[in-house]
């Protein structure tokens, strides 16, 4: 693995990743890590890769910054040795640190730190003491230096060392600018020698002034005197600066005694802050790589959409788009050298162990990685001159040994399978190991230049074929995979584009088999179908993309429109309202005017022209109705005599007739009938007439009308009308029973008022 890790470049990976790191610890466990092939492990650090990246984006970069490894002090600890100042700093810094990631954490507003459960429960386990950390900056300045607050024997101390080195300063001045003195001093200058104050004196003069010589300059022109009247001022700050430095010792002692009951919570916090500066680090890789959180399946395939090459340039790389392990277990790429052929495996196989690391990687949505138990690699030239082994030989060896380590759950990757001897052997022999692998159920991929390979795989199941693109117009690669396409060969072409005689090229034509000709003519079928489509593609992509913008744009006036149509629903309903008032109204005057005709034959032409009057009158209104009303009935609900709601007069209506073609049923609404679609009918519940509301004068015509009629004579359309009216008045003046009598004819008045007579209570 670990020379798999190098020829996939992972270290290059880890390289960068620490590089993010602040802290010792997280550089070493950048540095340090491996893939997993546990799933539920991979899919744990998937995830919390992306809470780390989803905090950033909504706080920002978490406050970690560089920390000094702790460890030695922690021991130091451990065995009761008390702390040097800069060792109480230091951990005086991880203290600090652990309370501002906390605040970081917790105090923000913009999140719920329960959205974050896997950055939660490590933000949980930092410990913080306020009371120490406190006690440490406030004593402390730098590793150099205490503060006079640090306790208050020690500020007095310093505060008379400070008035004594003053009263010597001042005597001293007065000895150099003497005029009795001043022709021995020189420099009019007070210094220090052997942590006491004294003054230069030329060395002519040494004994004109009474004192201790405490050194002599490199030159030996000066010597440096304390002189007698000084000495013991200078003595007793000598003695203060030693009681300033017992209580500096105590001091520190002190703290470092304070620190003993909590080592063990530093300790842990080195480790959780050293954690979360690794897994912040992976939030900004992912994010300068553009990368995703790649979904994890148990089927073992790989799906990758626009997958880019994390070391090559941004601008520069070309995105691929490859599957594995679904139709087929086995890829093989052919195509022109330095066309792409092996970044295509090292994109693959670098990208899987990103994945299983808990990376993100530059690939597109819906991305899909299976965790393999292991991977192998055979990719470079394996020439070995040491070992005075062929590039074949060295070649063959990591294989053989690749086929004595993997099992079903590993990913093989081979570049140039069977490169570096005789093609014949060495295409048969790839071909042999591809298949053993292929029956041993592992998911491989591998680059060849053999079209005995690529033919095999053209015609055997599990096998697939790929190639990379190569431009013959401007004779360079696009690194663009074609999956599905075996490389054609470009020699001639390219050979012909460099200007190559034509009647060489003519007779090498001539020397290439039929078969290899044939094969080579239905590639460039392929070949060019494949282009066509790959560039219809390309359009359909660009369109869904422009798709993609409107939609996004769409949603975007969506929450403006939403306003606007909640108004125009509110404004609808108004006027559905009075649409329905309207309708009513006019309905109703319309069955009071056909309720007041005189009974007498005359009326019959102008009963006709009202009745029609209503009918269309409720045709006009049903169009506008329908654009803010639904029905619940279709037509398999109707039953004659059942009871229904018009919803322009709401109002009961009984039903007459089925429906006919055009979903018409015939309607008795209180004393009149009448024509309607069942669209403008909704369900209620199963009333008798009685209920429908009736006018209360309507009585006063009882007394005119008789309880029988005589059509005979009549024809069918003149009868119904006036046996209608005849009913509906018998209805109104509540007569029943009644008595039809007509000729027998047809039959067709007998079917059409039976069942009403027998179903209708007045009647």
């Amino acid at each position: 693995m670990k020379n798999c890790y190098y020829k996939l470049e992972y270290d290059k990976i880890l390289q960068i990743l620490s590089n993010y790191c602040k802290t010792d610890i997280g550089k070493d466990i950048s540095l340090n890590l491996e893939p997993s092939n546990n799933i539920l492990e991979v899919k744990h650090l998937q995830a919390e890769t992306t809470e780390a990246v989803n905090l950033v984006s909504k706080l920002g970069t978490p406050p970690i910054y560089f920390l000094p490894n702790i460890n030695i002090w922690i021991k130091h600890l451990e065995s009761g040795i008390p702390l040097s100042a800069k060792a109480l700093l230091e951990i005086g810094k991880t203290l600090k640190l652990s309370r501002e990631l906390k605040t970081y954490f917790f105090d923000n507003k913009e999140i719920e730190s329960n959205n974050f459960p896997i950055l939660l429960d490590r933000f949980n386990l930092l410990y913080t003491n306020t009371q120490i950390e406190n006690v440490i900056f406030k004593s402390i300045i730098d590793e150099n230096t205490i503060s006079d607050d640090a306790s208050s024997n020690l500020s007095s101390l310093r505060r008379n060392r400070r008035k004594l080195e003053q009263d010597v300063k001042d005597k001293l001045n007065s000895i150099i600018h003497s005029s009795n003195y001043s022709k021995y001093i020189m420099e009019s200058i007070v210094t220090i020698r052997n942590d006491r104050y004294v003054i230069p004196v030329k060395i002519e003069y040494k004994d004109n002034i009474k004192g201790f010589v405490h050194d002599i300059s490199s030159s030996g022109s000066t010597v440096f005197i304390e002189p007698m009247t000084i000495f013991e001022l200078n003595t007793k700050i000598s003695n203060l600066k030693v009681e300033e430095n017992l209580e500096i010792e105590r001091i520190l002692k002190n703290i470092s005694t304070s620190l003993f009951p909590i080592y063990e919570n530093i300790k842990e916090d080195t480790l959780i802050i050293g954690e979360l500066d690794f897994i912040f680090a992976k939030a900004t890789y992912s994010k300068n790589i553009s990368g995703i959180e790649p979904h994890i399946n148990q089927d073992k395939i790989i799906n990758l959409y626009k997958a880019r090459h994390p070391l090559i340039d941004e601008s520069k790389v070309v995105p691929i788009d490859i599957s594995l392990g679904k139709e087929y277990n086995s890829l093989v790429i052919t195509g022109p050298n330095t066309g792409g052929k092996t970044v295509t495996l090292k994109t693959v196989g670098l990208l899987t162990l990103m994945a299983e690391s808990g990376l993100h990687i530059p690939a597109n949505e819906n991305s899909s990685i299976f965790v393999f138990d292991k991977i192998f690699t055979s990719i470079g030239d394996e020439q070995s001159i040491q070992e005075s082994l062929s590039t074949f030989s060295s070649h063959m060896l990591n294989i053989i040994e690749i086929l004595n380590s993997f099992n079903e759950n590993s990913l093989v990757l081979l570049d140039e399978l069977g490169s570096g001897t005789d093609p014949v052997e060495g295409s048969s022999l790839a071909i042999s190991i591809l298949e053993y692998l292929y029956k041993k159920g592992c998911i491989t991929l591998s680059t060849t230049h053999y079209p005995e390979i690529k033919n095999y795989a053209l015609v055997t199941d599990g096998f697939e074929n790929a190639s990379c693109e190569f431009d013959i117009e401007n004779l360079r690669p696009t690194y663009k995979l074609l999956i599905g396409i075996p490389g054609k060969s470009n020699a001639f072409a390219i050979s012909k584009r460099l200007g190559l005689q034509d009647d060489i090229l003519n007779r090498a034509n001539k020397l290439l088999t039929k078969d290899h000709i044939n094969i080579e003519e239905l590639l460039k079928s392929i070949y060019d179908n494949k282009l066509q489509i790959e560039k219809e593609k390309d359009l359909i992509d660009k369109n869904l993309n422009q798709i993609e913008v409107l939609r996004s744009s769409l949603e975007t006036d969506l929450s403006t429109h939403k306003q606007k149509e909640k108004e125009i629903i509110e404004k609808s309903k108004e006027e559905a309202r009075q649409i329905l008032l309207n309708a009513k109204s006019e309905a109703n005057d319309i069955i009071k005017e056909l309720n007041e005709l005189p009974d007498s034959r005359d009326s019959l032409k102008q009963a006709n022209n009202i009745r029609n009057k209503l009918n269309s009158s409720l045709k006009d209104y049903a169009p506008k109705l329908q654009e803010t009303t639904s029905s619940n009935l279709n037509s398999e609900d109707i039953q004659i005599g059942m009871t229904v709601l018009v919803k322009s007069l709401n109002t009961k209506a009984i039903i007459l007739s089925l429906p006919n073609k055009s979903n018409d049923v015939q309607l008795q609404i209180g004393n009149a009938k009448m024509t309607m679609n069942i669209k403008q009918l909704d369900k209620t519940k199963q009333d008798t007439i009685k209920n429908i509301p009736q006018k209360k004068n309507i009585n006063l015509k009882a007394k005119n009308i008789s309880s029988e009629i005589n059509v005979i004579g009549q024809n069918v359309e003149e009868a119904i009308f006036v046996i209608d009216k005849y009913l509906d008045d018998c209805s109104i003046a509540k007569i029943s029973p009644v008595r039809i009598v007509h000729g027998k004819g047809t039959g067709k008045l007998r079917s059409r008022y039976s069942y009403i007579l027998k179903n209708t209570s007045t009647r």
